[in-house]
């Protein structure tokens, strides 16, 4: 079965390439102005044995009709919902840029509600809560909101010269800058009780290696540092590479041995 969709209540996962008998899954926040369909081909890539499952946000592809939510509590309330259906055999969250601040505040969420916890939490491209950076490029004109986009290298597609793309990505960019500029990370949250993995850009002006280790601070565990090279969107280029090491963070699977 290819290309399902998981919903419940408005929060919306979507599957790809449904492998109902895997044994894990790997769940994936995506970046701001970002939708499900930019990792599709992870799920290809993917060993049999996982399930690729990405969080669709609210007001686009499948999720056109509804609202945008521009506030981290309030989308994390709507992720939430439903979700532990999903949480019934080992999983990882996994989140880049945007998405890794949604992970932590939803991993913190499913922490408080002690539905089965992640093996592991995994944040790309994203500062350390206590390092937030403080923006405001969600106010900026249109012009703006485009450099940053092309800055980052989020696409390379020329949305000026697509005016109906670029008229649909617009309000979903600033919605979602909105959203990571405003979010106040709690500093005195509860600590994680599991490991996290921090991945990055060798050349990422975004975020610096101190920035990264920050994601001690909200861990009772050690955490992992893995560097990619390229820039903020430095996965674009190593798929492979990162969907290998994340089956490594899973536990290994014990097999039982009967006397004969």
């Amino acid at each position: 079965m290819l290309n399902t969709t998981y919903t419940n209540n408005s929060a919306c996962y979507r599957i790809f390439k449904a492998r109902p008998n895997a044994s894990k899954r790997l769940i994936i926040l995506p970046h701001a102005g970002g939708s499900a369909s930019y990792f599709r081909q992870w799920a290809n890539i993917a060993d049999s044995d996982l399930e690729v499952v990405v969080v669709q946000y609210p007001g686009r592809e499948n999720r056109m009709a509804e609202p945008l939510i521009s506030n981290m509590d309030r989308l994390v309330s709507n992720l939430a919902t439903g979700l532990k259906a999903i949480l019934n055999k080992p999983y990882i969250l996994f989140g880049h840029s945007m998405g890794g601040g949604i992970a932590y505040e939803l991993a913190m969420r499913i922490q408080a509600y002690r539905y089965p916890p992640p093996t592991q939490l995994v944040v790309s491209a994203v500062e350390g809560p206590s390092c937030h950076h403080a923006t405001e490029v969600h106010k900026a004109p249109d012009e703006v909101m485009l450099n940053e986009l092309k800055r980052l290298n989020g696409t390379e597609v020329d949305l000026n010269a697509l005016p109906e793309l670029l008229e649909m990505m617009l309000p979903l960019l600033r919605n979602d800058y909105q959203l990571i500029e405003t979010y106040k990370p709690n500093l005195n949250a509860p600590k994680l009780q599991y490991p996290i993995t921090v991945m990055l850009g060798s050349t990422d002006t975004e975020l610096t290696y101190e920035e990264a280790q920050a994601w001690q601070q909200v861990s009772s565990q050690p955490i992992n540092i893995k560097v990619y090279e390229g820039g903020h969107f430095y996965l674009a280029n190593h798929v492979e590479a990162i969907l290998t090491h994340l089956g490594t963070l899973f536990p290994v699977q014990k097999t039982w041995l009967c006397a004969p």
